[in-house]
């Protein structure tokens, strides 16, 4: 089956986010990758920019994959207030939802609490504290 792994961008906080949510979903990750380790003659890597990640990914579930990296400083900042797009969770439970929903919110803004949804689910949408919008939902059907 095909999977879609979404891929964010960070100014600079990726390994913290990534702990944040590693401390929610659990798991491990695969593999991190710093710009100072790409760095040769002909790809210079500014000291600044050097322990900042080029690529982290976390496993969630059986064939998904949460993926980010730091924007370099030559690339200019991300607009996180931005309206991003949003990682959809899907749930096995309602607990799990609960569970998922309360932890990515944590020191975030709920945009939608976590409730029955007139489409027939249990879904609950909100921002986290480094600005990525979430929505979690659980469909018993």
């Amino acid at each position: 089956m095909k999977t879609i792994n979404p891929w964010i961008n960070f100014n600079g906080n990726a390994e913290e986010a990534f702990t944040f949510y590693k401390s929610v979903f659990g798991g491990e990750f695969t593999k991190i990758v710093r710009f100072k380790e790409l760095a040769t003659d002909d790809f210079p890597i500014a000291e600044h920019d050097a322990d900042k990640l080029m690529y982290i990914a976390l496993p969630i579930g059986g064939n998904n994959v949460l993926i980010a990296n730091d924007v370099p400083a030559f690339m200019g900042p991300v607009n996180e207030s931005e309206n991003r797009s949003k990682i959809v969770v899907n749930a096995e439970s309602r607990e799990e939802a609960d569970q998922i929903f309360s932890g990515l919110s944590a020191g975030g803004d709920v945009e939608g609490p976590i409730g029955d949804s007139p489409w027939g689910t249990y879904a609950g949408m909100f921002r986290d504290k480094y600005g990525i919008e979430w929505i979690v939902e659980f469909d018993p059907s």
